[in-house]
């Protein structure tokens, strides 16, 4: 069962309070997604480890309900 946006956005709110989050769905099967997420839990974290936060946000979904999601994290 696909996850949608609003779903996915509320999974990263739980876990990144602070969050500005842009999703979309890159081919309209409520599947694929680009995400743009930006937060000041970013500051001083790596690339690596800001993707690791998002993904540990997401609770196991990542692969599962959620087949496809490309990350952008940026400090806000």
């Amino acid at each position: 069962m696909p996850l949608p946006i609003n779903e996915i956005k509320k999974l990263i709110i739980s876990s990144i309070p602070d969050a500005t989050i842009e999703i979309k769905d890159l081919m309209g099967d409520s599947n694929h997604y680009s995400a743009i997420i930006k937060s000041k839990m970013f500051s001083g974290l790596n690339k690596i480890e800001q993707h690791k936060l998002v993904y540990k946000s997401l609770k196991g979904k990542m692969g599962n309900e959620l087949h496809a999601l490309s990350i952008t994290t940026k400090e806000k």
